[in-house]
């Protein structure tokens, strides 16, 4: 059996986290092709119908304007998703680069780097995220546009404070795959560092790297709806999950379901993908006999 096709026994036999793939997808393939068949627009004001409760006409209801709720959480999926997987793969490519020069050198490199992540935890991430966007936001926003320079940066603000774990774990890899005989042979016949880097280290560390990715989504997409909660994410007239909440928060009392449909679709994503993430931890364990 290959590796690949062990790592799925594996995982299959994780039934939690079979499940909650399963959901997790069919919620991808909601808020990507929910649209093409639920196609009243995000922005139609209906103000016969402010908040009202769910019904056939509009099943998650609507919020202060008549403006359909299921129409905003499909559409505001799609954000919240691209920006948990978009600042995922930041938090990754920065923590596998900082960790694997770690993991090879010896000496100040190592110390050095080790000191800047050791920084970067120490640091207080939701004052400097607030900092850092309401300074950089509406310069972002005039070069590029509000909405994609609100994402690039909070993208970017997201990604770059949650490297460091990836980083230490892909140093700890390096150390303990480093001195292995098969590292050992392929230095013996002349392979270049970077070759025995990318060939036959890396790929061997991986496994913890995908875990702690899987983790890095569900946390960005909570950073995200935290940020919007607090008015500081995406502009009012992009319903992101999170502006959503933020937008429902005077309104509780007399119209719940304008925040438990957007506050339940986040529940679920973080759920499901914090329990994919202990399949793969599972499954990618080699240490782990099943």
């Amino acid at each position: 059996m290959t590796p690949a096709g062990e790592a799925w026994r594996r995982f299959r036999k994780h039934k939690l986290a079979v499940g909650s793939a399963v959901v997790l997808g069919l919620m991808i393939l909601a808020v990507l092709f929910g649209p093409l068949f639920w196609t009243v627009p995000i922005d139609e004001i209906d103000f016969t119908a402010r908040l009202q409760g769910p019904s056939l006409a509009h099943p998650f209801g609507t919020d202060d304007l008549g403006q359909d709720l299921l129409a905003r959480v499909l559409y505001g999926g799609r954000i919240s998703l691209a920006v948990g997987f978009a600042a995922m793969g930041v938090a990754v490519t920065v923590g596998v680069l900082v960790g694997a020069i770690a993991g090879m050198s010896k000496g100040p490199v190592d110390v050095a780097l080790m000191w800047v992540t050791d920084l970067f935890l120490s640091l207080p991430q939701l004052p400097l995220l607030l900092l850092i966007i309401y300074l950089f936001r509406d310069a972002l926003a005039d070069l590029v546009g509000q909405e994609l320079g609100v994402f690039i940066m909070i993208v970017a603000v997201i990604g770059l404070f949650n490297w460091m774990q990836v980083a230490r774990l892909v140093r700890a890899q390096f150390f303990s795959l480093r001195e292995k005989e098969f590292v050992e042979a392929a230095r013996a016949l002349g392979a270049s560092r970077v070759r025995i880097v990318v060939q036959h280290i890396l790929p061997n560390a991986l496994g913890p790297v995908i875990v702690a990715a899987s983790i890095d989504v569900a946390g960005a997409i909570l950073a995200e709806s935290t940020l919007s909660f607090l008015g500081l994410g995406f502009p009012p007239d992009t319903p992101t999950w999170g502006r959503l909440l933020f937008d429902a928060k005077d309104n509780l009392d007399f119209a719940p379901h304008w925040a438990i449909f957007p506050g339940l679709a986040i529940f679920l994503t973080v759920l499901t993908i914090n329990f994919v993430g202990d399949g793969l931890r599972d499954a990618l364990d080699p240490r782990r006999v099943q």
